[in-house]
């Protein structure tokens, strides 16, 4: 018999009735009924009462326990009289003949764990993170964690069951560009020379692939010192990283399908959408969405009317790229809603202003720019799809942040007209990005991945405008968020030189930052291509979750610290001698 129990607080049933056990967990509810008490004894399967009777010798005993105090109760188990439907072991009851303290708990919780009193996303983040040991003891917390674990290991599952062989990749490597921030480890034993912490193992599992292992993956931790987000755990997350040889795109996304239609189905009940995704163009998307992460569970979509309305009168218009989105019923609002929408436009897009009119059964135009919208502009709104009793929402400004307004607006009207499809699991592909963009210096810089495939290979690269070349480079889309994301890699030596070239990267640079890879590409390299899965993402997603820290044991806050271990810290000058570094205050 183990020494602490023989069942958990989950398991006894009515075929236990009359057997002597012994459970053990933690207090999670007392309640006194004159001679007689109560105790509901929780562990990680469930929760069981304990029965205190009235000629019970233990009442001095339990005069000790406070709530979440860790407890051992031996006793005979029985048929309760007021059974509880609410859980499995409502049935039965623990008639407890001895208890025994095993861990002390403090009378007074920084707040309540497992409350019915209080809803635990109403406390303070920071409060909970302090104190993320009793935080992940919240029911819906703790089962969270347990989802995290069964997911990793579906996940590893599936990949095993489609060919890939796992292998772990350097923590301690040296400094890539992905994008972000590297978080730098100074050497000691080479003083003024540092590690970086991989932002992803890009280059690792390229190698991988000229080392000529078929099929590679790993839940790989990956390092960036980026801003956090509520989808975005900062510091450090986990991603699904594999690489394929001899693959081409479609290959990959026929592995993205598998994963994530298996994954999604086996942990919900909800409607997950199955493979082949729909495949959008980068492009198209920004025109459509407004943004390259588009919920499709939204039916708006935003529509070009720079035309339509390029002789208006409306000085709002003059020079103007135009975007609109139509919505269907929306006549249906009042007043108050179209001006609730114009002022979220003016403070939350820092749009200039929001037009707009309504149709009604007559499809007569009224509100808003009605007086801007003539007949001709009428008959050419119906033609893109207006109809009677809708609504049309339009915006003006430059064509880059008119594109980027409409999207933010097309996501709010979806909120608040409550559009969204309930439910489900939207998929799509966002295919063939730009390979460069213009940085905010004015200068070209990769849009995506800097060893990505350009389309078109080296004649692309030597006769294409950077900003019109495309790249094989893709991501997966669910719900709004970007859940995962790939490319096509750059296998030939002289291509990838000549696409970090047009960056502004010279060969020699390109020799010394990614000697590696520039080398191995010399020894014959087949065609790979991959992608990498957020895990965090997909776990936040299952979970339905509305925020990334909530199915990770022991995140970092807003501030990307860590309130439970106090994470950054000072540490000894002694420590930085070691490691040849010196701090300098800030002037």
């Amino acid at each position: 018999m183990n020494e602490y129990r023989t069942h958990n607080c989950g398991e006894l049933r009515m075929a236990n009735v009359g057997q002597t056990v012994k459970l053990a967990g933690w207090v999670q509810r007392i309640r006194n009924l004159g001679a007689m008490k109560f105790i509901d004894l929780r562990d990680q399967f469930g929760i069981t009462q304990i029965i205190i009777g009235d000629d019970s010798n233990l009442h001095e005993e339990a005069e000790n326990l406070v709530t979440e105090c860790v407890i051992s109760a031996e006793g005979v188990v029985s048929e309760r009289s007021n059974k509880n439907s609410k859980i499995p072991t409502g049935d039965i009851e623990l008639q407890a003949t001895k208890i025994t303290m095993l861990g002390k708990c403090k009378s007074v919780l920084p707040f309540e764990v497992n409350s019915e009193k209080i809803d635990i996303s109403s406390v303070r983040e920071d409060l909970r993170l302090e104190y993320r040991y009793l935080d992940l003891r919240n029911d819906k917390i703790h089962k969270n964690i347990l989802l995290r674990s069964k997911v990793m290991k579906f996940v590893r599952d599936k990949m095993d069951e489609m060919g890939f062989a796992e292998i772990q990749t350097p923590i301690l490597a040296n400094s890539s560009p992905e994008g972000a921030r590297d978080f730098l480890v100074p050497s000691r034993l080479h003083p003024g020379e540092f590690y970086a912490l991989p932002q992803a193992p890009q280059q690792f599992k390229q190698l991988l692939m000229v080392s000529g292992f078929n099929r590679y993956f790993q839940i790989a931790p990956c390092f960036r010192d980026e801003d956090p987000r509520a989808d975005r755990a900062p510091g450090e997350f986990y991603q699904i990283d594999f690489e394929m040889s001899f693959a081409t795109q479609e290959d990959v996304f026929k592995v993205l399908e598998e994963l994530f239609t298996s994954t999604f189905k086996h942990f919900t009940d909800w409607k997950v959408d199955e493979g082949p995704f729909i495949r959008i163009p980068y492009k198209e998307s920004m025109e459509k969405y407004g943004t390259d992460k588009p919920d499709l569970r939204n039916p708006l979509v935003i529509q070009d009317v720079t035309e339509i309305f390029k002789d208006s009168e409306f000085n709002g218009f003059k020079d103007k790229t135009i975007k609109a989105i139509i919505v269907p019923n929306g006549a249906e609002q009042g007043r108050k809603f179209f001006d609730n929408m114009t002022q979220f436009a003016v403070d939350e897009l820092e749009a200039k202003g929001l037009a707009w009119a309504k149709f009604d059964n007559e499809n007569n135009v009224s509100g808003g720019i009605a007086k801007y919208i003539t007949d001709d502009v009428k008959a050419k709104l119906v033609e893109i799809g207006v109809k009677p009793n809708d609504s049309i929402f339009i915006l003006a400004d430059e064509f880059e942040k008119v594109q980027k307004m409409a999207g933010g607006l097309r996501i709010e009207l979806g909120n608040r007209l409550d559009l969204l499809e309930k439910n489900a699991y939207r998929f799509c592909l966002i295919v063939d990005f730009p390979m460069y963009e213009l940085s905010d210096e004015g200068t070209i810089d990769f849009n995506h991945n800097p060893f990505s495939m350009p389309q078109g290979g080296m004649e692309t690269l030597l006769t294409k405008n950077p900003l019109e070349i495309l790249a094989y480079q893709y991501d997966v889309v669910c719900n709004g968020y970007e859940v995962a994301s790939g490319a096509v890699r750059n296998h030939d030596p002289e291509i990838m030189v000549k696409a970090f070239e047009i960056a502004g990267y010279p060969e020699e640079e390109v020799e010394k930052r990614f000697g590696a890879l520039y080398n191995a590409f010399q020894y014959g390299t087949p065609p790979h291509a991959g992608a990498a899965p957020g895990f965090d993402r997909m776990v936040m997603l299952i979970a339905d979750e509305p925020n990334i820290r909530e199915v990770i044991a022991f995140p970092k806050n807003k501030k990307a610290r860590d309130a439970l271990m106090g994470a950054p810290s000072t540490v000894t000058e002694q420590q930085l001698k070691d490691i040849h570094i010196r701090v300098v205050e800030k002037e």
